[in-house]
């Protein structure tokens, strides 16, 4: 594969060689505390004094009015949160813009809850703010207009003279939020006007976790940091001195090469968006044509999705616009504010090019990005390096993850509730309860049992994709206590973008779970779609009085669970080459396994009620069967099985918007004792691909059937019991 070509230069650069070096005697020799007074102490203190004098000279201004902090959203909220409370006797309104940063963003509203009155300024279409409409804006109660400098997204510069002079006019203070600028065009605070500017290192190749705060002599600022007198009294905390050496250096190289940075990355900007538009002429271009960073491009093509656009450039780092789930399409704030059509939107990346990007690298890039845009347009066709299917990453064509991508359940609840109920007296089980498969009666002994799911690929793997969704599939069968008789495949395949030999993959794994189940798959039907996708349609057969639904658990019954939780996250972190490959071998393991000796147990033993644990997560399932038997439960968190390395991404955030959107439905209905984590709460509301069963019974007959499965393989745990109260859940830790 070729080396990789970085095109997120918005997101961070690398530290400069010239950063790393000066960075290095901060680490094994100057250790000491700057506000010491040994020579180790002094040391440091040197260290940092320079690093505020070499901030100052970027951009022009006294070395006491530079703040070293942690980087830019710290330099951000201490600014506009500073202000706020260090003026409010003289006013406690706040004007801003639609398309700042969420660390500007996030500041406005929390101070709009604490009292303050926020006005947010729109934009035209290249992202602009109109000075008229700052000027209108204005009261007698303005304190502080904080517009960015340069936007994140589009690379569109703001008029903050203009907005300087005006806020000045009318007694008010100005921000600007500077992080994108600095580097890329000439930043000096005179020139600006401004009265505070925020700056975060990493965007100009010094370390993440630096940044700093510059505000005017004679400007008040409330502190955030309490504590030591460190940094003229406004900011606790000893000094990173390390960093803030490296942020020194970084802007250095900014006030001593700026220009020649300049012309560089306009020059490979000018060529990648030419070379684009050679390639697609309708191309959206977004942000200002002039007043634009010199190194950033936001790309729309239209009727594409940004998400399925990245997963396919295996070479090429960038960034989205937009990202579509199964029920809806998020479009950036930036992008929404500038009305770019929904078609445009929802196609929109971001590339931006860095000091050291070549004419080669865009050349690549180009060519990559242009050979996938055409392969997902409807009439293009993608050329496959490799027909082997082993060597083709299936999460990569696909922005869903298997069951995660399901609606949301407020929206499939609501689908429902306007779907009439059938009047056929056969049918046993149908629409009116939460179970995943339907009940058929053919004669006075026997029916039958009805269910079809489908999903995008969870894993890499063709083969082991199919097996998967052949397990999961089988699932909604077994949860019923039925034998699946026979199989039909459901396919949605890319036929321009993916060989045919990754079908015949996904369909031999699958038949490899179906003669493993017993069963034969005897056809089928297949459409040609923009992603994979794959599942069953089963049929079954059960007694007609051994039918187990998920509506019948008994006050006093436990609940036990066949197979642990986590695989939405997993898998997530899988597609993100997050995961050891034990992990993968784990999970996919995991998923791969059928619930047949689990719903033999459950028949043998008496089992109450039953679901099998998927894309609505534990709690989801567990809250659809209380309500189906007008009961409650209680979940013993620490007794809930979780696959290895799952809680450590979840609590870093690796999380399906499955999973969070299952965490807002359960919420209402779900009360969590003190010492459920954040993170517990994640996993318990995980969107499960073929998980375990959940199963309610008795409990002299649960022991029983937790020996019997344990003797047959399958690890199953009680984690929780079933209640009187109707139709509420309690996580508790024993």
């Amino acid at each position: 594969m070729s080396k990789p070509i970085y095109l997120d230069y918005n997101a961070t650069t690398p530290i400069a060689p010239e950063v790393a070096e000066a960075m290095r005697p901060f680490i094994y020799e100057h250790f000491g505390n700057p506000s010491s007074t040994h020579a180790f102490g002094v040391a440091a203190k040197k260290g940092v004094e320079k690093a505020r004098r070499q901030v100052a000279e970027m951009l022009g201004c006294e070395v006491d009015e530079v703040i070293f902090t942690s980087g830019g959203s710290e330099s951000n909220n201490m600014a506009i949160k500073g202000i706020a409370y260090a003026y409010r006797d003289k006013g406690n309104h706040i004007i801003t813009s639609a398309v700042e940063h969420p660390a500007v963003m996030e500041v406005v509203k929390f101070l709009k809850k604490q009292g303050f009155t926020i006005t947010i300024l729109p934009v035209d279409e290249y992202g602009l703010v109109n000075p008229g409409d700052v000027e209108s804006s204005v009261t007698s109660q303005t304190i502080l207009i904080t517009i960015m400098h340069a936007n994140n997204e589009v690379g569109t510069i703001q008029p903050i003279k203009d907005i300087a002079a005006i806020a000045h006019a009318h007694g008010a203070l100005m921000h600007t939020d500077a992080a994108q600028s600095v580097g890329k065009i000439t930043v000096q605070v005179n020139e600006l006007g401004v009265d505070l500017l925020s700056i975060a290192g990493h965007k100009f190749y010094a370390p993440k976790g630096v940044g700093a705060l510059y505000l005017r002599s004679g400007v008040k600022l409330q502190r955030l940091v309490h504590g030591a007198e460190h940094e003229m009294n406004m900011r606790a905390g000893t000094e990173n001195v390390i960093e803030i050496v490296g942020l020194g250096t970084a802007s250095e190289l900014v006030s001593g090469n700026l220009e020649s940075y300049s012309m560089h990355m306009h020059t490979m900007h000018e060529q990648l968006e030419r070379r684009l538009r050679e390639r697609f002429p309708d191309l959206r271009i977004n942000g200002h044509p002039e007043k634009r960073l010199p190194n950033t491009t936001s790309v729309s093509f239209r009727g594409l999705e940004a998400n399925t656009i990245l997963a396919e450039l295996e070479t090429v780092a960038a960034s989205a616009g937009a990202a579509c789930h199964a029920d809806r399409v998020e479009i950036s704030q930036v992008l929404s504010a500038m009305d770019v059509p929904l078609e445009y939107a929802m196609g929109t990346i971001r590339l931006t090019v860095g000091r050291t990007t070549t004419t080669e690298e865009i050349d690549r890039a180009v060519d990559e990005i242009s050979q996938v845009v055409e392969g997902l347009q409807p009439q293009g066709q993608i050329k496959i390096a490799s027909t082997m299917p082993g060597k083709i990453k299936l999460t990569q064509f696909t922005h869903g993850l298997g069951c995660a991508c399901k609606l949301r359940p407020q929206l499939l609840e609501k689908v429902l509730k306007n779907v009439p109920l059938p009047q056929d007296k056969r049918i046993l089980v149908g629409t009116e309860t939460g179970d995943d498969a339907a009940v058929y009666l053919i004669n006075n002994n026997t029916a039958l049992v009805q269910t079809v799911d489908f999903f995008t690929p969870i894993v890499d793997d063709a083969f082991q994709f199919g097996a998967i969704s052949a397990a999961n599939s089988l699932s909604d069968v077994y949860a019923m206590g039925a034998k699946p008789l026979f199989a039909l495949n459901i396919v949605g395949f890319p036929s321009n973008r993916l060989p045919l030999s990754v079908l015949e993959e996904i369909l031999r794994g699958a038949q490899s779970k179906a003669e493993e189940a017993g069963i034969a798959v005897i056809g089928g039907h297949t459409v040609d779609d923009t992603e994979p996708k794959y599942g069953m349609a089963v049929t079954g057969v059960v007694a007609s009085d051994c039918i187990i639904t998920n509506s019948h658990a008994q006050p006093g019954d436990v609940l036990v669970l066949t197979k642990p939780i986590g695989t939405g996250i997993l898998t997530t972190a899988l597609k993100q080459g997050l995961l050891e490959e034990h992990q993968q071998q784990l999970v996919i393991a995991t998923m791969s396994a059928l619930n047949r000796a689990a719903a033999e147990a459950m028949q043998k033993f008496g089992a109450h009620a039953c679901t099998d644990v998927t894309g609505f997560g534990l709690v989801g399932h567990l809250l659809g069967m209380m309500r189906g038997s007008n009961t409650s439960a209680i979940i013993y968190m620490d007794s809930v099985p979780i696959l290895p390395g799952a809680f450590e991404l979840a609590t870093s955030g690796v999380v399906p918007g499955g999973t969070k959107n299952n965490q807002d439905y359960t919420a209402p209905y779900v009360h969590y004792a003190e010492g459920i984590t954040h993170t517990n709460k994640v996993l318990l509301n995980d969107a499960q691909t073929s998980g375990g069963l959940l199963i309610s019974l008795s409990a002299d007959k649960a022991h029983e059937l937790i020996a019997q499965l344990g003797h047959d393989g399958v690890q199953t745990v009680q984690i929780g019991e079933v209640m009187e109260s109707k139709g509420k859940i309690r996580i508790v830790v024993r």
